[in-house]
């Protein structure tokens, strides 16, 4: 069975020269050639795609949003940008709308067979400088590890009551420990967390997800 592919590409040009390229290529059919990101969801269903060549700047709706879409609709597509575009950011937000792969134009014939193959086959094509660049991207944004502020069982109690809503007296009660002691435990935490106010330290744990129950 052929690889079916869609094009999303209002270059005339790119477009009729990306078909010809798959057309005379034993394996591939293409099922559809869209100018705009409206027409390719519009007819989506009449064509069943396995791979979809999209264009970024596109006529009315970009190809990221079109891409985010697509994946919603029609979660099986493997979706391939293929554009000029190659700043981080759009880059950044193709690859988190849901594209499979980025390659940048021009692109040689068996480059863009061999992107189809990939996205079909699982695999992820992209331009070697673009890989070399989300690398980066994943080394420098990654989210930090959680910090450690080291605060005790008892500590964490009292936390998990000051995010309740309780107030020293309620905090008191409910753990039999007297005002003095929730206030020497509630200067431990400020320390620790490096805050300075009871909405300031309910802010952090709930942020940083400091309490188990949370």
């Amino acid at each position: 069975m052929p690889i079916c592919v869609a094009i999303v590409e209002d270059n005339p040009d790119f477009r009729l020269g990306t078909s010809l390229i798959l057309k005379t290529s034993p394996g591939y059919l293409v099922v559809g050639e869209f100018v705009s990101a409206e027409d390719l969801l519009q007819g989506i269903d009449d064509i069943h795609p396995d791979v979809v060549l999209m264009d970024i700047s596109l006529p009315g709706m970009t190809g990221i949003e079109a891409t985010r879409i697509l994946k919603e609709t029609a979660p099986r597509v493997q979706i391939v940008i293929l554009t000029v575009h190659e700043d981080d950011d759009t880059v950044f937000r193709a690859i988190c709308a849901g594209a499979i792969g980025y390659v940048t134009k021009p692109v040689l014939p068996a480059t863009l067979l061999e992107a189809v193959d990939f996205a079909f086959g699982g695999g992820t094509p992209m331009s070697p400088h673009i890989a070399r660049r989300v690398l980066q991207m994943f080394t420098e944004f990654h989210p930090p590890r959680k910090a450690d502020y080291q605060l005790t069982d008892r500590e964490i109690s009292v936390l998990e009551r000051l995010v309740d809503g309780d107030d020293y007296k309620q905090i008191a009660d409910a753990l039999f420990i007297s005002l003095f002691t929730v206030r020497a435990h509630l200067r431990n935490i400020y320390d620790k967390l490096h805050v300075h106010s009871k909405s300031q330290a309910v802010a952090k744990a709930l942020q940083e997800h400091l309490l188990p129950s949370r």
